[in-house]
């Protein structure tokens, strides 16, 4: 089938790459994935535009324009309330070139569920004249880890078929960097200070991406904008699925993380360089698949990092760098260690 661009939406010479995505009712027309830099840049256009104030070196509106990339078409989002939300919705302005909707702390996957029921409702009466609508659900480590996991859940249980993205920085930044389940051990937060007390966080990350291929839902995956094609593919397949899907996206925060604006994207490199964050796919068809760097990693090991190459440039880890604390910095290495290991063991396209 040849696939035809739909002509609101490309870059036109002259005119800005910024404006909303327009569908006549009917269309029945897919984007393709493009991977060509050059003609990214002059095809598509990001859902998320200029405007917004999430704070310069915040990697989650660099998640949601790659995230955009891979759109196939007419698509709601859905935004729980995070620093994404009110930073890119500040009444009367938006950023956002797609229809958008905001929810509580607790509920975008139920929302999400909701658009996607209602969608099926009226393509069933003959009321809706699209093809396809594509749910995509956008929500931090706070509405995802702790506060919304119910919802997503019961949407995972149910069957719905929308795609949700974790954009994971780790604390509930928003609303004063205080610790999440999605918070590393030891790392430092204004509830989980770092003193002659406590060494930071008392608990390891909550395995959320696991939990998710737990519930034997159709894709599952994780992601970081610093390998891009990666995270582009991943949600293309996530919206191509039918039925939920669940993308486990890291996203740095220079003001919790404690790094300097310009190094966001380097510091999820070594994320994935040290293992802490490894790059997989998941499918009940497939079982875990390694990919990108950390397959490369996987069949050659003399590439993977120490654990302090990542936390070297971040000030909520700086304690563990003390010469007091080596025994901290060896539990954190044993563990992210163990847990490399297992995923090793569990993916079928790793070297044995």
């Amino acid at each position: 089938m040849v696939v035809k661009t739909i002509p609101e939406i490309p870059v036109k010479k002259g005119e800005p790459p910024y404006k909303l995505w327009m569908f006549e009712p009917g269309e029945k027309k897919e984007f393709p994935l493009v991977f060509n830099l050059r003609q990214l840049a002059e095809q598509r256009r990001p859902a998320l535009i200029p405007g917004h104030r999430l704070c310069a070196g915040c990697a989650a509106p660099i998640v949601v324009k790659l995230a955009s990339f891979a759109f196939r078409g007419p698509t709601v989002v859905v935004n729980a309330t995070g620093c994404l939300e009110v930073s890119t919705t500040i009444y009367p302005y938006t950023s956002w070139a797609v229809p958008w909707i905001h929810n509580a702390f607790e509920n975008a996957a139920a929302t999400g569920s909701g658009i996607e029921a209602a969608i099926k409702a009226l393509k069933k009466t003959g009321r809706l004249k699209y093809e396809h609508v594509d749910v995509v659900v956008f929500a931090g480590d706070g509405g995802t880890y702790d506060i919304g996991i119910q919802a997503l859940s019961g949407m995972a249980e149910r069957g719905h078929d929308v795609l949700y993205i974790l954009y994971d920085n780790e604390a509930y930044m928003n609303t004063g960097i205080q610790r999440s389940g999605g918070t590393p051990k030891f790392a430092w937060t204004t509830t989980s200070p770092v003193g002659s007390v406590l060494p930071g966080k008392g608990e390891h990350k909550k395995p959320i991406a696991d939990i998710m291929v737990a519930h034997r839902i159709p894709y599952v995956a994780t992601a970081t904008p610093a390998h891009w094609m990666d995270l582009i593919k991943k949600v293309r397949k996530g919206i191509e699925v039918n039925g939920p899907a669940f993308i486990h996206a890291l996203s740095s925060c220079n003001r919790g993380w404690r790094h300097e604006e310009g190094i966001s994207i380097e510091i999820l490199r070594r994320a994935v360089d040290t293992c802490y964050f490894p790059l997989w796919e998941w499918t009940p068809e497939t079982g875990y698949l390694l990919t990108d760097r950390s397959l490369v990693i996987a069949r050659n090991p003399s590439l993977k990092q120490p654990i302090d190459k990542f936390l070297e440039v971040q000030g909520r880890f700086r304690h563990l760098l003390r010469p007091e604390n080596k025994e901290l910095l060896k539990q954190l290495q044993d563990y992210v260690d163990a847990v490399w290991e297992d995923l090793l063991k569990r993916a079928s396209n790793a070297p044995r």
